[in-house]
């Protein structure tokens, strides 16, 4: 019988992040995939194709809107469906053979097939058993759906089916205008679709700031999505070249039909224990199916461990990649530890999204003192060079002492540009320290230094 100091059960961003600490921490480490390839969901249902689709169709924008402008001439490029999805999974492929030349290099054995854990010190997968002095799950998630709705990955499809489609819908509905669902519909009103978005709330991506709700919303309608918010789907009715989704408005209880080639939905996922034996085992869940940890992410069972998209908290990738460093810093008889207020979030839509602690709705529930500064990309040199000025970013600093609280921003290169703000805030930093730091011309970071010095006496370029 096989032994290890650490089994880790999935290999997504969690997952084999933590395994390839625990091997570096010299811990015997082996992680169980079920998966012909390593990366779990990100990297090869997520993520990483996600974004290789968004790169292509936003060439495509560009082509179509803005190459002109520039003075290049000539017809805009065809869409070749089938080449595009195959750059996509060779995208994917580039990045699990990575992860598996990483487990190569870390002597960490890859265990192939589907967990069950008989009891704590003990891993099933198939006929064999494999003893381990701890145990990390780090198992994921799958998409979530509503009642009524049933999705067959052909005409209803999930984040998933929507990757990996014949051909490019005419007309696409969307179910929920969060991080998923406006991302993949970009990707096809890029490519030609007529887009739906319907959402439950009365406004997109629940839990971003508000103004950056709005003004997302006002640019994807320019760009040609259609929202229906406030909306109640009650079901879907699904042949076997279209669908027909049925949604009630909220503030007046009407019902309302609209027919579509293909319905996404994409309203969240849930934690993916299934064959795990968490029952059996007395592991305890929240309402939600999210394995309950303690500060040092480890379940009311001893010796068993969990991270990631499994656990409560946000279902983002880098979070379970902190997680999975900081559990296996624990399991190695270090101190492991996750700055919760320093997580940033983005969404890959054009312009991008990204933010990183508190709202200003959040404050004000607080009732906190703060100021706020902003700077629009209008004025930022740079973008309007490459026709970006659209959006802007915002800081939000204590009052009296000037420590960054959070910052929004919408804008060209958002999701980069917001890990400037991240460090500033891990290291407690003023806004005037942001403002006092000399930033590179011309580049898109300077509206961050202008919204800082926004903060303060004002900034230059406004």
């Amino acid at each position: 019988m096989a032994q290890y100091d650490v089994i880790v059960i999935g290999s997504g961003p969690g997952g084999y992040v933590a395994a390839i600490r625990c091997a570096q921490l010299g811990l015997k480490t082996a992680c169980v995939e079920g998966r012909d390839t390593l990366g779990g969901t990100c990297l090869n249902v997520g993520c990483i194709p996600s974004k290789a689709l968004l790169h292509a169709s936003h060439q495509l924008h560009e082509a179509e809107h803005n190459f002109a402008k520039m003075g290049l001439k000539g017809k805009a490029p065809s869409v070749d469906w089938k080449q595009m999805l195959a750059y996509k999974d060779d995208v994917i492929g580039q990045n699990t053979k990575g992860v598996e030349f990483l487990f190569k290099k870390n002597k960490i054995d890859w265990i192939k097939g589907w967990a069950t854990i008989p009891e704590a010190g003990k891993v099933q997968v198939g006929d064999e058993t494999y003893e381990t002095k701890n145990i990390l799950i780090a198992s994921g998630s799958e998409p979530s759906t509503l009642p009524g709705v049933e999705i067959d990955e052909k005409v209803v499809v999930s984040s998933t089916g929507a990757l990996e489609l014949p051909k490019v819908p005419k007309k696409l509905v969307v179910i929920g205008a969060g991080v998923i669902g406006l991302e993949l519909g970009s990707v096809y009103k890029r490519l030609g679709s007529e887009v739906s978005v319907i959402e439950f709330l009365d406004v997109i991506t629940p839990g971003m700031d508000a103004e950056v709700q709005r003004g997302l919303q006002k640019m994807l309608t320019k760009q040609g999505l259609e929202f229906t918010l406030g909306a109640a789907v009650q079901k879907v009715e699904a042949s076997k070249t279209k669908a027909k989704v049925t949604y009630k408005l909220r503030k007046d209880d009407s019902e309302h039909t609209v027919e579509a080639d293909v319905v996404l939905v994409a309203t969240g996922r849930r934690p993916f224990t299934e064959g795990l034996g968490l029952d059996k085992l007395g592991i305890a869940t929240t309402e939600r199916g999210q394995i309950k940890t303690d500060a040092h992410w480890q379940t009311n069972v001893p010796g068993i461990y969990a991270i990631g998209d499994a656990i409560a908290g946000p279902m983002l990738a880098h979070k379970a990649e902190d997680e999975g460093m900081a559990c296996a810093e624990v399991l190695a008889g270090k101190h492991g530890h996750v700055n919760y207020g320093v997580i940033p979030g983005v969404i890959y839509t054009w312009p991008e999204v990204a933010s990183v602690g508190a709202t200003e709705q959040d404050l004000k529930n607080e009732g906190r003192a703060y100021k706020t500064g902003k700077f629009s990309f209008m004025g930022n040199g740079r973008a309007k060079a490459v026709f970006a000025g659209e959006g802007f970013v915002k800081i939000l600093a204590d009052k009296e002492t000037d420590r960054i609280l959070g910052c929004h921003i919408i804008g060209p290169g958002a999701g980069d540009l917001i890990h400037e703000i991240c460090v500033a805030m891990e290291f407690g930093a003023s806004a005037e320290d942001v403002a006092l730091t000399c930033h590179a011309h011309p580049t898109y970071s300077e509206a961050v230094r202008e919204a800082a010095l926004a903060c303060g006496d004002g900034p230059i370029h406004a």
